[in-house]
């Protein structure tokens, strides 16, 4: 297993975030942590990449339970880009090489020839300003790809799109996962998007966020995302997963 959490429960001095949570993500595994807004997904996809400590419990990540060792395994891509506007798009993509210690002409070599799978070809001199939202999470993402860390920890990364550019975005991240697969943490507030992407969706209550469903997801990362979230299979479970989202929340 990749991931592993046991009994973990998280506390911001009397509020309590997260209670009792048990969860392990195998290796090469999509997981999705979807729940209502304060629920405490983000706070966990965190503490699992080392950067928030844990108030009870266990984690581990490759086997590894200090923060700082848990961190080396995990690339964190937050619901913002970040991209560095001085940077070029192609300065950007390769800045988490540069921070593993490769030198800034191999570092551009490596991202670069990335560029084309990515569809970003031709827009590795442009700043982030003249790239669109969908290219700059194609940039933020690539970037993440690159750190070679075999667990990517992903918070909300499309929530800032429009719904027609979320869609897109949807179907290219589902094949750049079937060309490159990796252990994935993705924390949603869309259970479409999470059941399309995802192995297996969990669904947490409302604070404090705990467990109250696991589903798997019927067609992960097809090819064709409109036939996908149609298909009967695919509508049932999503219906499964709201139905656990409103006893959660009540």
């Amino acid at each position: 297993m990749s991931v592993v959490a046991r009994d973990l429960s998280h506390s911001y001095g009397e509020l309590r975030s997260l209670e009792r949570i048990d969860l392990a993500v195998g290796d090469d595994e999509v997981v999705a942590l979807v729940g209502p807004s304060g629920c405490g997904k983000s706070t966990l996809l965190e503490i699992v990449c080392g950067l928030r400590d844990h108030s009870a419990g266990e984690i581990a990540v490759e086997g590894d339970t200090g923060a700082a060792a848990r961190l080396s395994h995990c690339a964190y891509m937050p619901q913002k880009d970040l991209l560095l506007p001085w940077f070029s798009a192609l300065d950007n993509a390769s800045l988490a090489l540069r921070n593993r210690g490769v030198g800034k002409a191999a570092a551009r070599v490596e991202a670069g020839a990335l560029f084309e799978r990515f569809g970003l070809a031709g827009f590795e001199g442009s700043s982030p300003q003249e790239l669109s939202g969908g290219m700059r999470q194609r940039v933020a993402f690539l970037r993440t790809l690159v750190a070679g860390k075999p667990v990517l920890a992903l918070d909300e990364p499309f929530a800032a799109l429009d719904a027609i550019s979320r869609g897109e975005m949807q179907e290219w991240l589902a094949g750049a996962l079937r060309a490159e697969a990796r252990t994935v943490l993705l924390v949603s507030h869309d259970i479409e998007e999470a059941l399309y992407l995802a192995d297996r969706v969990v669904v947490l209550a409302a604070r404090p966020g705990r467990i109250v469903a696991e589903l798997q997801a019927p067609h992960p990362r097809a090819e064709d995302r409109d036939h996908a979230v149609t298909d009967p299979a695919f509508v049932a479970v999503r219906e499964k997963a709201l139905v656990a989202l409103r006893e959660g929340t009540g």
